[in-house]
């Protein structure tokens, strides 16, 4: 496609993510959905996600078809192993001949600590007219141009493809390219509460997307996220969009933002200057733990007590043996206790607690498997909980527990600060 300079015209991109680990699903696919978020920021359209496995048939007709667009990312296969052919099939498919970098192949030499000849050899054997943009590992990225085409070549593990696609970015064949592109405007809902339906309903009566503004709806970690990708031009349609959605919605929202509901929970409790503790029963620590990946935690988040067993609960948290006794440890009573408990023990100014029945057996007619109780305590007699019941296997109830107890302390600590 000719491009006149300066002006904007409709960029397309395709991503080919390669290994048959990830097509046999021992792996999953981080890079693709990476990339693909990366371009559409960029004012790349990604038209094509396609995962390939490492037959050469295949490889060499997903690059051949990759050429076609604009834009083309290659994750993968880089490395100096048999099936590592990401560089000689997409030379075939481009019709460029390979030649060895020597400074390359000493670099990837003196970076290596197994000294395989013909593997060195193989990482520096690249395509005409390639652009070294750097190495992670061993494994060089590389740009190149095939007529109308921009071509990137990552490393596939993640963290070393996300830095070199940094520095690929900063190449003269792409930046000439994104010269020509428009970046979108992006509007982020995120719901919890309401499901895919009840979101697809309220954007039908907003009177649904076009015009040049996408929306996606899509089930993230429990949650449901909105996305509009607003057009130049359909700013207003955009903006009125989100409104109406947003008014039909509004209980439900909680953010608009990437930011993952750990971070905004911690977020919350700088903002008011309060601290925060666990205790947890069937989740064994995972509401802890997501809150903890977060770096800078820890001057907010005191702690934790994971009280599995009863005796925990009483010796630990103090809840009343006699609580125990009548309403069990699957209860809102126990709930609210444990709540209470660890917020004393660990000097917290919240707490947040959750007990359930995670399966795939303790079930009864009355406490079925799914059944959990959330309780989140503050200050000044503040509480919010939540009785769910939560269909999937154990590890599908425990992580939705998870989740539930991160938002409902997030409602809790929202209130304090306003």
């Amino acid at each position: 496609m000719a491009r006149t300079p300066g002006l904007a015209v409709s960029l397309r991109g395709a991503i080919v993510v390669t290994g048959s680990e990830l097509v046999r699903g021992d792996r999953t696919d981080l890079n693709g959905p990476f990339l693909a978020r990366a371009l559409q920021v960029l004012g790349v359209q990604p038209v094509q996600v396609r995962i390939v496995g490492d037959s050469a048939n295949e490889l060499e007709t997903a690059f051949r078809d990759g050429l076609g667009h604009d834009l083309l990312v290659v994750s993968g296969g880089l490395g100096p192993t048999h099936d590592d052919r990401t560089v000689e099939l997409l030379a075939r498919a481009a019709g460029l001949e390979l030649r060895l970098d020597e400074p390359l192949a000493a670099e990837v030499a003196a970076r290596s600590r197994v000294q395989y000849e013909p593997g060195i050899r193989k990482q520096a054997t690249l395509p005409e007219g390639a652009l070294v943009v750097g190495i992670a590992g061993t494994a060089p990225a590389l740009v190149l141009e095939v007529g109308d085409c921009v071509v990137v070549v990552l490393p596939g593990p993640p963290r070393e493809l996300q830095q070199l696609w940094t520095r690929a970015l900063e190449t003269e064949p792409l930046q000439r390219l994104l010269a020509h592109a428009t970046a979108p405007t992006r509007r982020l809902l995120r719901f919890y509460g309401v499901g895919e339906s009840a979101v697809a309903e309220a954007l039908d009566r907003a009177g649904g997307d076009g015009d040049g503004v996408e929306v996606t709806i899509c089930a993230r970690e429990f949650e449901t996220h909105l996305d509009l990708i607003v057009g130049q031009g359909a700013e207003a349609r955009g903006e009125e969009l989100e409104r109406q959605i947003v008014a039909s919605l509004d209980n439900y929202l909680f953010s608009r933002t990437e930011s993952p509901v750990e971070e905004l929970v911690l977020e919350r409790c700088r903002a008011r200057g309060l601290t925060l503790a666990t205790a947890e029963s069937c989740t064994g620590g995972l509401v802890a733990a997501r809150i903890t990946s977060v770096p800078g935690s820890s001057d907010v988040f005191v702690g934790g007590i994971v009280s599995y067993a009863n005796e925990v609960k009483t010796v630990e948290l103090g809840v009343p043996e006699e609580v125990l006794r009548e309403h069990g440890a699957v209860s809102p009573e126990t709930a609210a206790a444990m709540a209470d408990g660890v917020r004393g023990r660990l000097h917290a100014d919240v707490g947040v607690a959750v007990t359930g029945i995670a399966g795939p057996g303790g079930g009864t007619p009355e406490k079925p498997v799914g059944l959990v109780y959330v309780h989140a305590a503050g200050p000044g007699g503040a509480r919010r909980a939540a009785e769910l019941n939560f269909p999937g296997d154990r590890e599908t109830i425990r992580s939705r527990a998870t989740v539930a107890a991160l938002h409902l302390v997030f409602k809790l600590v929202t209130e304090l600060v306003q």
